[in-house]
């Protein structure tokens, strides 16, 4: 399975608390932190509503 790594790069001050839940579903905590996932249709359209906050890249297995 494809693998992709999640970046925060901008702060959740001043969006919804909805976004704020999205973010912190992901595994995310602060500003530049990163993740690991599965590329997942679950984990792709969180990526896509929260996509103006993250930086994604696949990586290599």
């Amino acid at each position: 399975m494809a693998k992709i790594k999640i970046t925060l790069v901008k702060s959740v001050i001043g969006y919804s608390e909805q976004q704020r839940r999205t973010v912190k579903s992901l595994g995310l905590t602060k500003t530049h932190s990163s993740v690991i996932q599965n590329d997942t249709p679950d984990i792709m359209g969180k990526v896509k509503k929260i996509s103006h906050l993250l930086k994604v890249e696949e990586v290599e297995a």
